[in-house]
């Protein structure tokens, strides 16, 4: 492949990473849209782990984000507050391909939050309540007396907790990767000036 087609075409990565994401979504078995997602501590030292992928937005003009949720107390909110700037992969077995994302994050708390909280399931909506995500438990007996707590005081209609809500990551660089023979893989990456959601996209293919 010389060219930039097949799999690779195209002129708005998002559109793109919604068609693999897509065909993913029929071979991968189980949470095709689960991302690596890695931030910074205050000390700069990495931390990573795997989140749920809920939305890539499109505009269809080359704009557009990837938004994932999450409790802002937790270890990964935390980090994205003192250091809004994150990067993930998603990494699909079953069609031997991955994207990588790097940019700026902000937080999305809006009608769109509102409307992904209210589809969970009963127990999820409890759960974001009662889990005060990433400290520590005395045991898992605990947590579930404090879910139970938790849904007798709420009851069947739980209000999104002010603690949680979503994350947009507005990418200045995005990778398309495809497993190639002999390790000679096709990659193209894709990158923008920071601070320009606007800015045309550059594309250039990448030694394997």
């Amino acid at each position: 492949m010389s060219a930039r087609d097949g799999i690779f075409a195209g002129d708005d990565p998002f559109l793109l990473a919604q068609t693999w994401l897509a065909e993913a979504e029929a071979t991968e078995r189980n949470d095709p849209n689960a991302i690596a997602l890695a931030t910074v501590d205050p000390d700069g030292l990495p931390d990573v782990r795997m989140v749920l992928l809920k939305e890539i937005e499109s505009h269809g003009d080359g704009r557009g984000a990837f938004v994932f949720y999450t409790n802002y107390d937790s270890a990964k909110g935390q980090q994205l507050a003192a250091t809004p700037k994150a990067a993930f992969v998603m990494h699909w077995k079953s069609l031997r391909r991955q994207i990588r994302v790097r940019g700026t994050v902000t937080r999305e708390e809006g009608p769109k939050a509102q409307e992904y909280y209210a589809s969970r399931a009963l127990q999820s909506r409890i759960g974001a309540w009662a889990s005060a995500q990433s400290r520590p438990l005395a045991s898992r007996n605990a947590l579930m007396v404090e879910v139970a707590k938790q849904g007798a005081r709420l009851g069947l209609n739980p209000p999104r907790p002010p603690f949680w809500g979503g994350f947009r990551i507005d990418p200045v660089q995005i990778e398309f990767w495809a497993d190639g023979a002999f390790r000679l893989h096709d990659r193209f990456r894709w990158t923008r000036a920071s601070g320009e959601p606007g800015a045309v996209w550059q594309v250039q293919r990448l030694s394997p």
